[in-house]
């Protein structure tokens, strides 16, 4: 079967034929399905960090990797019998950078806040998206970004270095997303690679989440933010990305989702009540800003997960 091309579309979840027709239908369209998607998609974090009192963000994680494989499972119907070595080998990669991804994230984000983990999870697709770049704006929007994290950072004696390094391992984990991802685009059709790797990932969390849940029985309420989670953070993504990928290019695709942190942030205050200061509010829109000038004159670049 001939090798597709990809653009990553969701919360670490899924890609989408990038030669389908992106500019059928109304742009207008597209951009509210991308809003609805971000907000969801930092909605269901804030969510998830109301349930990590009682299980703990292992718990939520887990929980969200089942809901995440069946909503993938059933929208890929991969064929896993069929599945050649040369397949499995990138599809196992990726499965094992959801589990670490959405665990560090979550970690992260119980520790320094939504909007900092968010942010600084949003390097993973800068990186990937400047790599090997020789323009003269893509090494200033480096520059930014490095500047940027240390002010987040701040180092001082109360700095949570551990919580700042789990953010920077998600962003790791973005980036090994991306590079995977187009490999298992390439090598498998429409969504069969994406809905393999959530359900490993998915069986890789079935005794972990079972002890954890085992020892810290969840309430009803933190069961149905973690489920809620799982919902707002994979299914409604996915969904609404594949529909907006349909109304507008790839490329823009990708621009526009570098304001996540922005979304984060906001949802970070009202949810959670996480307040951050002027110069970490800077910080975030330095980043954003060198997330979209090195994206935005590079249709090919599209790196985004979600």
């Amino acid at each position: 079967m001939p090798p597709k091309s990809t653009q990553d579309v969701g919360p670490g979840l899924a890609t989408a034929d990038s030669s389908a027709p992106a500019l059928s239908g109304n742009r207008l369209g597209g951009m509210a399905l991308m809003l609805g998607s971000g907000l969801s998609n930092q909605v269901g974090a804030s969510v998830a960090a109301l349930a990590f009192p009682v299980i703990g963000p292992v718990g939520v994680v887990a929980v969200r990797q089942w809901v995440a494989a069946g909503v993938l499972w059933g929208a890929g119907r991969p064929r896993l019998r069929s599945f050649t070595g040369a397949q499995w080998r990138p599809v196992l990669g990726l499965a094992l950078v959801f589990a670490v991804m959405n665990l560090s994230l979550y970690t992260a984000i119980d520790s320094i806040g939504l909007g900092l983990a968010v942010t600084l999870e949003f390097l993973g697709p800068l990186a990937v998206a400047l790599a090997g770049s020789r323009r003269r704006t893509d090494a200033l929007c480096a520059v930014a970004a490095a500047v940027a994290v240390v002010v987040l950072a701040r180092p001082s004696p109360s700095t949570d270095y551990l919580g700042i390094g789990l953010a920077l391992l998600a962003a790791v984990c973005w980036g090994c997303y991306i590079l995977l991802n187009r490999t298992v685009g390439r090598r498998l059709p429409g969504l069969e690679g994406s809905a393999a790797a959530a359900a490993v990932s998915g069986a890789l969390y079935v005794p972990v989440g079972a002890v954890v849940l085992w020892q810290h029985p969840p309430t009803t309420t933190a069961l149905i933010c973690a489920l809620a989670a799982g919902v707002l953070s994979s299914a409604v993504p996915f969904l609404a990305d594949l529909l907006a990928l349909r109304r507008v290019p790839a490329h823009f695709f990708g621009v526009f989702m570098s304001v996540n942190p922005v979304f984060a942030a906001f949802v970070g205050l009202i949810v959670l009540d996480q307040h951050l200061d002027a110069a970490a509010w800077t910080a975030i829109l330095v980043i954003v800003g060198a997330n979209t000038a090195a994206l935005v004159e590079v249709p090919g670049r599209g790196a985004t997960r979600g």
